[in-house]
């Protein structure tokens, strides 16, 4: 059988079956999915206006503002983490309502803070709200997806992240006017709103993941899911085996001794799966994303636009154009590839910034007198062909990818850790951009973020298999390259590991 191919294509030669109802299907499913990560990049988002307001009403530093706007990001790990878990435990459904539910208890305490302290606890609350959202949904969006759309299914996260930014800031203009000690906690209020909707709606409409339901035992229930959401019943019989022959017909886990084939003693297979995942959610977060977009402002004076209107505008170009960008990878990543993508987005990233940098550094130099004119503009460009580059590659291929190369029984928590990892250097780059370009320059921070995006490219070349059109079931042959005898090599680890390890997945 020619594993390459996706599962609608391997019947008997026959061309796939397309039912369109049941595509609308799993696309509703991944649409209310992606809702957890509208809440994300609110609750991110919305402190940018917020803090205005706040420094004025609460009476703190400027400190301690650029901290708890950034500390959520460090927060969110604690959420990452147990989200694996907590997911292999109650299954992919029930772990977005406690999202949602994490997220409505982050939003009213934050919304009712009396000092910072209080607002803190919040923020705490909201960071792991965060944690669980990014893991959460881009898993069971690949889950439930046909291999023929995975990759734009799972995109959809990435998108509506972007929404969730668009609204914080919407909100920010919205409740502007109202008086200082109020106007903030009604926009952190407002975040109140959608989760209990979220939750209602993921209760009432949702399947659960039809890979949980047979790591559980309840095939049956699994099998209806993957009617309504495969091209064709053909497809639907054929997931469902390569979901029982991954799981074990007969095993029922809720996530015991994942950490130890995780970590103490990983196959070669899963060891580079590993890898895999941690670099890509390393590379995406180190090449420099956030500080471009949380500090294009600063980018943008540094370049010698004076004006607050234009830099303001500037700045919205930036938003449109990542948006923009993210909207239309969503359509190529299952006709061209990951691979592919992901080489020419880092590519692109590489070239915009060594080009930023250089015109950075030509404006830095220049004394006394108006920055020259091409400089500003190539600075501008530069900066928008940065984020549309990551935008149609890298941003949303590392949580496509990594959701979908890890073994059944590992790819929550496996999931989780590339997640932390994200969490972690996010927190890193946005609690220290400012100091980095005073240590170094502006343009020299630029540069060193160009060598960080080539040393990404290097490990994307080497690392990253092509997955496009592949069944979750297939990951371990894609990454091994043997095939069964590969499988052989795992079952073999899972013997010499101690009779209480699980069933090679």
């Amino acid at each position: 059988m020619d594993n390459s191919k996706t599962p609608t294509e391997k019947i008997s030669g026959d061309p796939p079956t397309k039912k369109p109802a049941r595509n609308r299907y799993a696309f509703a499913c991944a649409i209310l999915a992606s809702m957890t990560s509208v809440l994300l990049g609110y609750d991110v988002a919305v402190m940018s206006g917020a803090s205005i307001f706040i420094k004025d009403d609460l009476h703190i530093s400027d400190t301690k503002l650029e901290i708890i706007a950034g500390i959520i990001n460090i927060y969110s790990l604690i959420g990452s983490i147990a989200a694996g878990r907590t997911s292999d435990w109650i299954g992919r459904r029930y772990t977005m309502v406690l999202a949602a539910a994490i997220f409505f208890v982050g939003a009213i305490v934050m919304g009712l803070a009396t000092n910072y302290a209080f607002l803190m606890s919040g923020r705490f609350i909201a960071g792991i709200g965060v944690g669980y959202a990014l893991m959460i949904a881009p898993v069971y969006t690949a889950e439930v997806a046909p291999a023929s759309a995975r990759g734009f299914l799972t995109s959809f996260p990435e998108v509506f992240i972007n929404g969730g930014v668009l609204l914080g800031y919407i909100s920010n203009f919205a409740f502007a006017g109202l008086p200082n000690h109020i106007n903030w906690r009604v926009m952190f209020l407002v975040g109140a709103v959608p989760p209990v909707f979220l939750a209602a709606g993921v209760l009432i409409l949702m399947p659960e993941s039809p890979r949980w339901l047979v790591m559980q035992g309840r095939h049956a229930e699994a099998a209806a899911v993957l009617s309504k959401t495969s091209d064709s019943p053909e497809e639907a019989e054929i997931r469902l085996e390569e979901i029982k022959s991954a799981a074990g017909k007969e095993e029922r886990t809720h996530g015991e001794g994942v950490w130890k084939d995780l970590l103490l003693r990983p196959t070669p297979v899963v060891r580079r799966v590993l890898v895999a995942a941690i670099g890509l959610q390393f590379f995406q977060q180190a090449s420099g994303i956030d500080s471009v977009v949380l500090y294009s402002p600063r980018i943008f004076e540094k370049a010698g636009i004076k004006s607050k209107n234009q830099k303001l505008g500037a700045t919205v170009a930036v938003g449109f154009t990542k948006t923009s960008f993210i909207l239309i990878a969503t359509f190529f990543l299952d006709r061209v590839g990951r691979r592919p993508l992901l080489l020419g987005s880092a590519g692109g990233m590489i070239i915009s910034l060594l080009t930023l940098a250089s015109a950075l550094l030509v404006i830095d130099r220049r004394a006394e007198g108006e920055a020259p004119k091409a400089a500003v503009g190539v600075s501008i460009a530069t900066v928008l062909s940065f984020v549309g580059s990551f935008s149609i590659g890298l941003g949303p291929i590392a949580w496509v990818y990594s959701s979908e190369i890890f073994p059944l029984r590992l790819r929550a928590q496996g999931a989780s850790m590339g997640t932390a990892t994200n969490r972690v250097m996010s927190g890193v780059v946005t609690m220290t951009f400012i100091s980095l370009y005073k240590a170094i320059s502006i343009a020299g921070s630029f540069y060193l973020y160009a060598g960080i995006a080539l040393c990404g490219w290097v490990f994307f070349y080497v690392f990253l298999p092509e997955t496009r059109g592949r069944s979750l079931e297939d990951m371990e042959e894609v990454f091994g390259g043997k095939g069964k005898e590969m499988k052989e090599v795992e079952v073999a680890g899972g013997v010499a590991g101690g009779e209480d390890r699980h069933k090679n997945v």
